[in-house]
């Protein structure tokens, strides 16, 4: 692959739009942008855990997950473009699987943190619920894949049980909800 940015500005957005892979020009408020920023947004986060000392299958997981993650925002920056399929998820569901036979039972929700990994699994869960949300507003305007959805919701839930596993590897643990009276 030769050198792709051979040039880091442009200059072309400077008047507040942006450049699609097929070539043509949206606003950068778009909620095709907003989806496509969020997944960025996203795998930055993930990015932020992957810093921390991981269990070695949560880190290959994760670096996964990033690449996953950069096919997902290529599909949604090149209209007709499809790169997410069935296959992604299901791999989310293995994960999903694996990790969380080790874990207990939940008998009520947790709040967020649990240790700097585990915590800032959480806010990339967040930002995946918020990508997600983008991506569904994307959907009333315009023909998209239904397995970007599909896609993210079963990530946000993996996140999820990774926060929790992490929480048990870096020593911390997991506050349960105090029901308000």
């Amino acid at each position: 692959m030769g050198n792709r940015l051979s040039r880091i500005y442009t200059r072309t957005g400077d008047k507040g739009d942006t450049g699609l892979g097929d070539g043509t020009r949206i606003e950068k408020d778009s909620p095709r942008i907003e989806a496509i920023g969020t997944v960025d947004e996203l795998n930055c986060v993930i990015g932020m855990i992957l810093v921390e000392e991981l269990p070695e299958l949560v880190e290959l997981c994760l670096v996964e997950i990033q690449h996953d993650l950069f096919d997902l925002g290529g599909e949604l920056s090149t209209p007709g473009y499809k790169a997410i399929n069935q296959e992604y998820t299901l791999g989310l569901e293995q994960s999903l699987d694996e990790f969380n036979a080790e874990l207990p039972f939940l008998k009520e929700f947790i709040l967020p943190g649990g240790g700097p990994g585990a915590a800032t699994c959480h806010l990339a869960r967040a930002v995946c619920r918020r990508a997600e949300r983008h991506v569904v507003s994307l959907a009333r305007q315009e023909e998209t894949n239904p397995d970007i959805l599909t896609y993210l919701n079963r990530l946000s839930d993996l996140l999820f049980v990774i926060a929790r596993v992490l929480a048990r590897a870096e020593g911390g643990s997991e506050v349960y909800w105090r029901r308000g009276e």
